[in-house]
C-alpha cells in the first residue's frame, strides 16, 4: 500500500473503490497506479527492486514524523504515509525529492520509475500496452499501430518533412 500511494503521489488518480486508502483519489482518471507503477518498480532490471524493503519502512517513518510535527492523527491500521492527507504526503515527496536532502537519489529514482510506469509503459511491449490501453500512452495520445501492426504517422511532428526517406529503407521501414 505505501508504494502505491507514493505512486499515486507522484502521478495521481482516481480511487479505485470508496474503500482504497492507497490512492487518494486527487485526480481523475487513471495514474501511475492504473499505469503499471508497482509492477515496474518490482522489474529487476530497474536497479531500484532491492531497495524497496529499506525505501518502505523508511517513507512510512518519515511519515510518522511528520503527522507527529504536525499533530495529525494517522489511522494505525494503514501505513503511516497510506494514512497521511494527500497534500501532506506531496509536501513530504517535495522534501525527500529536494536538493540537498541526504536520501535524496532512492526517491528521485523510486519517482523516476513511477513517472515512467505512465509515461512510457516501459514494463510492458508497446504494442501490448496500446492492445491493452494502457491510461498513460492513452492520456499523452499516443497514434496506436496500422492494422498491420507498425507505427506510421500521418502527420509530422514538427508539422513538416524533416527528411526524406533513405531509398535503402525496406518496406517494413528498416534500414537495407
Amino acid at each position: 500500500m505505501t508504494l502505491e500511494a507514493f505512486a499515486d503521489t507522484i502521478v495521481p488518480g482516481e480511487k479505485r473503490s470508496a474503500g482504497d486508502h492507497a490512492i487518494a483519489g486527487a485526480s481523475a482518471g487513471a495514474g501511475a497506479v492504473a499505469a503499471g507503477a508497482l509492477e515496474l518498480l518490482h522489474t529487476p532490471a530497474t536497479g531500484v527492486t532491492a531497495g524497496l524493503e529499506f525505501l518502505v519502512p523508511m517513507l512510512n517513518g518519515h511519515a510518522e514524523n511528520r503527522a507527529r510535527t504536525e499533530g495529525i492523527e494517522l489511522d494505525a491500521a494503514l501505513p503511516a504515509f497510506v494514512a497521511l492527507p494527500f497534500g501532506h504526503r506531496t509536501q513530504l515527496v517535495r522534501e525527500l525529492t529536494a536538493p540537498g536532502h541526504p536520501e535524496k537519489d532512492g526517491w528521485v529514482a523510486l519517482a523516476l520509475f513511477c513517472n515512467m510506469a505512465f509515461d512510457s509503459a516501459a514494463h510492458l511491449h508497446t504494442a501490448q500496452a496500446m492492445a491493452e490501453g494502457h491510461p498513460g500512452l492513452l492520456a499523452m495520445g499516443f497514434y496506436p499501430p496500422d492494422a498491420d501492426g507498425l507505427w506510421r504517422f500521418p502527420h509530422y511532428s514538427y508539422r513538416r518533412k524533416l527528411a526524406d526517406v533513405h531509398p535503402d529503407t525496406t518496406p517494413s521501414g528498416s534500414p537495407a
